[in-house]
């Protein structure tokens, strides 16, 4: 999913090749810490959630497994309409980095499909105990699994965001040259969604 091209990843090439290589790390890293803020947020919240409403995560699990599988068909149903977009870039106001940073950092926060991204993709991974919501199925806490699992979503976008920010002008051209891989790249991303989705699905039952 961080690998298959979508608005983060363009928000930092047009960074990038707006405005300089500079630029586009500092947009990917203000990318990076506004998930792991919401990341951590969502965490804490959903932890209380469990503790306080333990019967709420078999339904969030439900829910969170058919969100993953919609997101899945959704990703496999645009493969090929994403993959022939043409992109293109132009040159964009030129701001101080920290600015830039923080203007990611926004970006990120103020998205409600992060925050529902978080809140019904986290909750399928928890392992609990059967009698005590707060303590997870091998005695880890439920909230160091969800925080963990959180930080992990964004950090993973890290390398790809990093590789689009370095290339620049070099990544706009393969992403437009390299159409079929794109559409590859986005059906493989939904089928692995769709497969979690299922494991977790059929584990439950």
């Amino acid at each position: 999913m961080s690998a298959t091209p979508g608005p983060s990843m363009l928000y930092v090439l047009s960074r990038s090749v707006g405005q300089s290589r500079a630029a586009g790390l500092a947009s990917a890293l203000g990318l990076c810490l506004g998930g792991i803020v919401l990341a951590v947020a969502t965490a804490l919240g959903l932890a209380t959630v469990f503790s306080n409403a333990g019967w709420l995560v078999d339904i969030l699990r439900y829910v969170g497994s058919a969100y993953l599988a919609w997101l899945g068909l959704g990703m496999i149903r645009g493969a090929r309409s994403g993959a022939q977009t043409e992109l293109h870039t132009t040159d964009v106001g030129s701001k101080p980095l920290y600015a830039i940073m923080w203007q990611g950092v926004v970006v990120e926060l103020l998205n409600p499909k992060t925050v529902l991204f978080f809140a019904l993709f986290l909750p399928p991974f928890v392992a609990l105990d059967g009698a005590r919501a707060d303590v997870g199925a091998q005695g880890g806490s439920v909230t160091l699994q969800l925080l963990v699992l959180g930080v992990l979503v964004p950090l993973t976008a890290v390398p790809s965001d990093l590789l689009v920010a370095m290339m620049g002008g070099s990544m706009k051209k393969a992403l437009n040259s390299s159409r079929r891989a794109r559409e590859l790249l986005a059906w493989a991303g939904g089928l692995t969604l769709i497969g979690i989705a299922l494991t977790i699905l059929l584990e439950a039952m």
